[in-house]
């Protein structure tokens, strides 16, 4: 699933080719996707035009220039696509072709994908409760967050609704990169880990955002460079499956490290 740095893509994609221009057609895809009534998007896109974009987490916040933004929610697979070319790109749910004849289509073959429309980002983050921008994230609002919980760091960290952003893959990054095991409880943790790990939030997705974005490699040191069964852990600890897993022999001793 698109976390963080690959929703910082979007947008940097959806700056450089859909911006200040005219969208005369309109085609829809699978009713599922659309949070309102199809209609009610081909009403508000027709003759309208995108002038900017705002992130917040896993979503993309395309302004327009009349009744207010489009929102952009990847699920799974979902992603733009910018042509110039009549031919629609297969699993496309919503097609926008604009004044000068390019076109751009939200593909996404699996649907989970969701696009809405609000007035503004400010409306949208409080009427689905999403917390905080992970890269927006101060070190007094982390500890905030940690003081009253008592699961899993994991489970925290990928909890949308008091940090936005952070998904399963970069939340075990995350705790890779300071040594603490996804199933360390809150609660255990100390004020030396949590400082570790709140540094470590915006280390991570900041080297991924910019990985992504220029489409360069990883750092070998990262997990999510080799995430595959039986792919040799990065810190010499035997193998990535047996890293992640608490229980798993040749993993890295210790319930609460990786």
């Amino acid at each position: 699933m698109p976390e963080l740095p690959e929703v910082a893509y979007q947008k940097k994609y959806a700056d450089a080719t859909i911006l200040h221009k005219k969208i005369v057609k309109i085609e829809t895809g699978d009713k599922k996707i659309y949070q309102s009534a199809k209609s009610i998007f081909e009403e508000t896109l027709k003759d309208n035009q995108f002038t900017g974009s705002e992130r917040l987490g896993k979503y993309l916040f395309l302004k327009l220039e009349k009744q207010g933004v489009l929102v952009v929610h990847f699920g799974m697979t979902g992603k733009l696509e910018y042509y110039q070319h009549e031919e629609t790109p297969k699993y496309a749910q919503l097609t926008l072709t604009f004044e000068d004849h390019s076109r751009v289509s939200f593909t996404c073959p699996r649907k989970f994908g969701k696009l809405y429309l609000t007035k503004s980002l400010a409306e949208f983050q409080k009427e689905n409760n999403l917390g905080v921008d992970a890269l927006a994230l101060k070190e007094e609002e982390f500890f905030k967050i940690l003081k009253t919980r008592t699961g899993t760091i994991k489970a925290l960290l990928m909890n949308q609704k008091l940090i936005a952003g952070i998904g399963n893959l970069y939340a075990d990054e995350i705790l890779f990169q300071v040594k603490i095991h996804p199933t360390t409880k809150v609660d255990q943790l100390s004020e030396k880990e949590k400082t570790e790990i709140f540094k470590e939030i915006e280390e991570v997705l900041e080297v991924v955002k910019e990985a992504r974005i220029e489409g360069s490699k990883l750092p070998k040191s990262y997990l999510t460079s080799v995430r595959k069964k039986y792919a040799d852990c990065p810190k010499n600890n035997g193998s990535v499956s047996s890293t992640l897993s608490a229980s798993s022999p040749g993993g890295t001793p210790g319930r609460r490290k990786f």
